[in-house]
């Protein structure tokens, strides 16, 4: 066991190089780093279950460093331990274009790296879906699954509104592996916390069914005995530790000085003097850095122990297979299936035929963990073999917290092991927003699925009625959002999402009732994200539409039809999928006949595919409330309207 002076010295350690990486940046966030290093340093060598050998091992402890601004603190403890990716180059190069050790914490950048933290609170929710996901595997495997999930939280985490959606959840699932270290040093970036905060959060964690402990951030001893506790508790565990922000700086630690900018060449030196560490920039004597590497060279044992205690048992093979993807192919059932999708004689909302493809597809796929934020009979993402408990666990009631779930998903895809789903309507994307945009960064497989699409959803109002979200999502990078026009195009919308496996999906999904308009089903055409639906050649002109305004659209051009006005209709449920054709098919798919554009929501995002010889029919104001085909009909999305349009524009 390390003794308090070798204990104090591997502290010191992790402070200096987060000093010395800050000061060489000219920017960073010392006052974490330095108030949880005493912390971190008994968690890494005495509780953590890791192997920088082999950072993927699926039966790891997770550490999430929610307050990823205090990012050095964990590149510091990468580097000591040995993961081979975060070199004393890296470190140098802290916050440096380029580099693997960036201002915040990014997925995939270091081994070490569990989740991307930056908006505090995000890290802690995608920690309850971490928890969730170790919890169901080890309900259905036994202890070939059995890790804790470790958070560092700061003061600002728990302000966060997402806070009290995760800790909430995770009090009720009774996540008892879920272990939080609140870093209580009563300091955000505008001073103490009494200037916003009077919180009594052992009481708040409490009242949500969590154990708390408190320790002395700075005392070794009450620090191992605080997380000992938190291991025996039968409930998720708020460790509550009284740290000094900028622990060692004569001048700065307790203040808000010491969290977001460089200490400053005299006062680092002030800092190290007071820690007696006389050691050179960026230097760590051999000796402390010997028993850094040893605490990592621990967790090889476990991990190897634990190799041979389940490898080449059925278990083992059984718990690897929920981590891979599996591939799925079209078959004489498939068709089956969607010759039945395209043989029902009564319309069908998209929301309905999507929980029917769900059923399908749970034949073929075996891990997917659906879930809804209190929607479920709405949004229709339960199905016949969802199950809520036991061994066989596949679906989460989320209750009304959308944001906790969107980044909960985030966990559980991070963590591995599940396909995760959930729903809500789309208008509440914006509270999913922050974590949508973290799936889309980190490039994790995450279905969104957004039901009630337009102002189709009727009476509900404008409050209810998204208009701006279709772009609002459209926006982000590697997010592909996807609204189908029927039963057809919401099969092929979940196969595209399934088989998306490196970036996430938002379904869009309506309420009311549409026609199948696709007579063709052999091949996917929706991957393409924009087909000619009706197609005549010397067409006059093209309506471009999604959604449920693709089977206006078809009305319009039967009507056309009938006066031998020729002209096609293109479906096109998805921008993303369709600018990732070659330039070639966009072409040939857009023309260069006049276009007419048909979706109800925001005109914002379009522009780019039309002139100004084009008719582009959109909402760019509010809903009302009434019935879904009053609104439609009030907003001029009917056929005569469209008809009157097109005549006085595009054949005039």
């Amino acid at each position: 066991m390390s003794s308090i002076n070798d204990l104090k010295n591997m502290s010191n350690a992790i402070r200096a190089l987060s000093i010395d990486a800050i000061e060489k940046a000219s920017s960073g966030h010392p006052g974490m780093p330095l108030g949880m290093a005493d912390v971190a340093t008994v968690l890494f060598s005495k509780f953590l279950k890791y192997d920088p050998s082999k950072p993927d091992w699926v039966n790891r402890d997770r550490f999430v460093l929610s307050a990823g601004h205090g990012s050095m603190l964990l590149y510091s403890l990468s580097y000591l331990t040995g993961y081979k990716d975060c070199n004393l180059n890296q470190i140098k190069n802290f916050r440096q274009l380029g580099s693997k050790t960036a201002g915040h914490p990014e997925f995939g950048l270091l081994k070490s790296i569990e989740t991307t933290t930056g908006p505090l609170g995000q890290g802690l929710a995608n920690a309850v879906g971490m928890a969730i996901a170790e919890k169901i595997l080890n309900n259905k495997y036994g202890n070939i699954c059995d890790h804790n999930t470790w958070v560092v939280a700061g003061d600002g985490c728990l302000m966060e509104g997402i806070s009290h959606e995760a800790i909430s959840i995770a009090g009720h699932l009774n996540l008892n592996k879920l272990k939080v270290i609140f870093d209580d040093n009563k300091i955000s970036i505008d001073g103490p916390t009494n200037l916003t905060c009077t919180d009594d959060q052992k009481k708040r964690f409490e009242a949500c069914n969590w154990e708390t402990v408190e320790i002395d951030a700075h005392d070794f001893g009450s620090i191992e005995y605080g997380l000992n506790l938190s291991l025996k508790s039968k409930k998720p565990t708020l460790i509550i530790s009284k740290s000094i922000i900028g622990y060692g700086s004569p001048n700065k630690s307790g203040k808000e000085t010491s969290h977001g900018s460089p200490l400053g060449s005299n006062e680092a030196i002030l800092t190290k003097q007071k820690l007696n560490w006389p050691y050179n920039k960026f230097q760590i004597p051999n000796e402390i850095k010997h028993k850094w590497v040893n605490v990592g060279k621990k967790g090889t044992k476990k991990r190897i122990n634990w190799e041979k205690k389940f490898k080449g048992k059925k278990i083992y093979r059984e718990l690897m297979s929920q981590y891979k993807s599996t591939p799925i192919k079209r078959d004489n059932k498939t068709l089956d299936f969607l010759r039945n999708l395209h043989q029902a004689d009564k319309k069908e909302a998209t929301r309905k035929s999507s929980q029917r493809c769900l059923e399908f597809f749970s034949n073929k796929v075996s891990n997917f963990l659906g879930g809804s934020a209190d929607l479920t009979s709405s949004n229709l993402t339960k199905i016949s073999s969802s199950k809520i408990n036991g061994k066989s666990t596949n679906y989460i009631h989320y209750g009304v917290r959308e944001h906790l779930m969107a980044a909960a998903m985030n966990g559980i895809a991070v963590h591995g092991g599940f396909l995760p789903y959930g729903g809500t309507f789309l208008v509440f994307s914006d509270y999913c927003k922050n974590a949508i945009r973290l799936s889309a960064m980190m490039k994790q497989q995450v279905i969104y699925v957004f039901t009630h699409d337009s102002i189709g959803l009727g009476e509900d109002g404008p409050t209810h009625q998204p208009i701006e979200h279709l772009a609002s999502l459209r926006s982000i990078p590697n997010l592909f959002v996807v609204r189908p026009c029927d039963a057809i195009e919401t099969f092929e919308a979940w196969e595209f999402a399934i088989q998306n496996i490196q970036y996430p999906t938002a379904l869009i999904l309506s309420r009311q009732n549409l026609p199948v308009l696709r007579d063709d089903f052999k091949t996917n055409k929706l991957n393409k994200g924009g087909y000619f639906l009706r197609q005549i050649e010397d067409s006059e002109f093209s309506i471009i539409a999604t959604g449920s305004e693709v089977s206006l659209a078809v009305k319009v051009y039967d009507f056309f039809k009938s006066k031998k006005i020729k002209c096609n209709v293109v479906s096109m449920p998805s921008m993303e999928l369709f600018n990732k054709q070659s330039l070639y098919y966009q072409k040939k798919i857009l023309g260069s006949k006049p276009k007419v554009i048909i979706e109800a929501a925001s005109s914002f995002g379009w522009h780019k595919y039309i002139n100004e010889s084009d008719l582009l029919i959109s909402i760019d104001e509010f809903g009302e409330s009434g019935k879904g085909d009053d609104l439609f009909d009030f907003f001029g999305f009917n056929c005569n309207n469209i008809i009157d349009l097109i005549k006085k524009k595009i054949l005039k």
